[in-house]
């Protein structure tokens, strides 16, 4: 139910479904639940983004301190490759990227913990992506990484050329000279 990715603290997250001929539940989220399975967030807001074209990236996004933000990533149509770059200094993993496949069909989950930058890929069309933080939105603290940096080679399946991407997403900066606010 609880994997650690390539990057132990985050998390794919594959909840039980319980099917029947109407179809299924599934529970999304369990403060007692997740805190067993090392998912220890006080989430405070939800967010719901749709993207109508594959190949749409949104990131790689993080809020810095005093205002981090945690993140529990799912899918609610469609499909997404969801991904975490690790931004604090004193990790053995700081500057690597891990990344899981998100699909509305598998009901996975992805925990991004503070101190991380994240973004998506939308991998099938009209796809809508609903995500839990642990923290409230601060524009003063909103920050982001070029989703493209050589530096960080994440192996996105779309190409530059191809990617929609936001005028801010655009013109984030790149990974090589950032000086991460993360200890």
């Amino acid at each position: 139910m609880f994997t650690p990715l390539s990057i132990p603290s985050v998390i794919l997250v594959r909840p039980r479904r319980f099917g029947d001929d109407r179809g299924w539940f599934m529970e999304t989220w369990s403060r007692s639940v997740y805190a067993g399975g090392g998912i220890e967030a006080d989430f405070v807001q939800d967010n719901q983004s749709f993207s109508a074209q594959v190949g749409t990236v949104r990131g790689l996004h993080f809020q810095t301190p005093p205002t981090p933000q945690a993140k529990l990533v799912r899918v609610v149509r469609g499909a997404i490759f969801d991904v975490a770059v690790d931004l604090r200094r004193s990790s053995p993993t700081y500057g690597h990227w891990c990344a899981a496949t998100l699909t509305a069909g598998g009901g996975e989950q992805l925990f991004v913990p503070r101190g991380f930058a994240h973004g998506f890929c939308t991998i099938e069309p009209d796809t809508e992506v609903a995500y839990k933080v642990d923290g409230p939105y601060d524009p003063a603290c909103d920050r982001g990484l070029a989703w493209d940096d050589p530096t960080l080679a994440i192996a996105w399946p779309v190409s530059a050329g191809a990617a929609v991407l936001s005028a801010k997403d655009k013109a984030q900066p790149a990974f090589e000279g950032f000086e991460s606010p993360f200890a």
